[in-house]
């Protein structure tokens, strides 16, 4: 019988999600990859104890994860029952729709049939009466954003989510979604975007100024850029690594030599932090305050432990930002 560890919160940092009353942990454990039939159910089931042990109490899923699509949810909530149940109301469980899920034209995208059928769909999955953020996972340009916004506003009024999110929105979109959810009356929480050291958008678009602006949480995901910023590529591309097996995530072709001696630039500074490289790179998108919570992945209970590790030193001095400014951004 799993009991969890008694002092899970000591050493876990927690933020407000914009000016909800939702305190986040600052590391929050994304189930995108390595919790599909692929991996063995008891590897599965420590990652997840070992997070919540270690006060991350995040766990963050969508409909089409796995591999293959649902299979994360269903494993997830495998652990929920047998693990998780006296626990509930210590996490927060979120789930997403918004990709292809199921054939013809009422399985991926923004609509209200889509977005509420796929809901349903999760909850099952993973045996719950609700998820605590359901997100609009992308925009849909053919689907007039008050449905799809009217589609979250409705889930909440079933009881099937506390809150709501949206992921990969431009800075115009968000605006326009955080409009029309308050006429509602349902605010929006939370975006979560793509950023890390090596890819500014959120900075360069104005999002995280928006999202400052309008108040609204931001959960960044894939800040290790798919394993790039981790010690893994320092000497090249090793045979067992997602880039040699040419994921549509990341491909050989994306580690060059000159990437490589940018990561090797950047892991002398880690290290003059006392810090592992992929350790820097959770405590850069974390600096400051702007970012509410990371995403990270694991494939093990001590790669899950390093990352947490990064929380000990968030703080950057003018010179450091400037060294790792010349370095990505040359």
């Amino acid at each position: 019988m799993y009991l969890a560890h008694p002092d899970r919160y000591a050493d876990m940092l927690y933020r407000r999600a914009g000016r909800s009353g939702l305190k986040l942990p600052v590391l929050s454990l994304g189930l995108w990859h390595n919790f599909g039939p692929d991996r063995p159910a008891e590897t599965r089931r420590a990652l997840l104890r070992r997070a919540f042990d270690l006060g991350i109490t995040h766990f963050d899923l969508a409909n089409n994860y796995g591999p293959p699509p649902g299979a994360a949810e269903s494993a997830f909530g495998e652990v929920l029952r047998t693990d998780f149940a006296p626990y509930r109301d210590e996490l927060v469980i979120s789930t997403k729709a918004g990709h292809l899920m199921w054939p013809g034209p009422y399985g991926e995208w923004g609509s209200r049939k889509y977005l509420l059928a796929s809901l349903d769909q999760s909850l099952r999955r993973m045996g719950l009466e609700y998820v605590d953020i359901f997100y609009s996972h992308r925009p849909d340009p053919d689907t007039p954003l008050e449905e799809t916004m009217g589609a979250l506003h409705t889930a909440v009024q079933q009881g099937k989510a506390l809150y709501v999110g949206i992921s990969n929105y431009s800075p115009e979109q968000t605006r326009e979604a955080a409009r029309i959810l308050g006429e509602m009356g349902t605010p929006l929480l939370v975006h979560q975007p793509r950023y890390s050291m090596l890819d500014r958008r959120p900075e360069e678009e104005g999002l995280l100024d928006v999202l400052g602006e309008l108040q609204v949480g931001s959960i960044v995901y894939s800040p290790l850029e798919q394993g790039l910023l981790t010690a893994r590529y320092l000497d090249g591309i090793p045979e067992d690594s997602r880039a040699a097996s040419d994921s549509p995530f990341l491909n050989s072709d994306a580690v060059t030599g000159e990437l490589v001696d940018r990561l090797r630039a950047l892991q002398k500074i880690a290290e003059s932090r006392g810090q592992s490289l992929a350790q820097l790179a959770l405590a850069w998108v974390l600096r400051g305050g702007r970012v509410t919570s990371a995403l990270v992945g694991a494939s093990s209970p001590q790669q899950l432990q390093d990352s947490v590790e990064a929380i000990r030193n968030l703080d950057f001095d003018a010179e450091e930002l400037a060294r790792i400014d010349a370095i990505v951004r040359p």
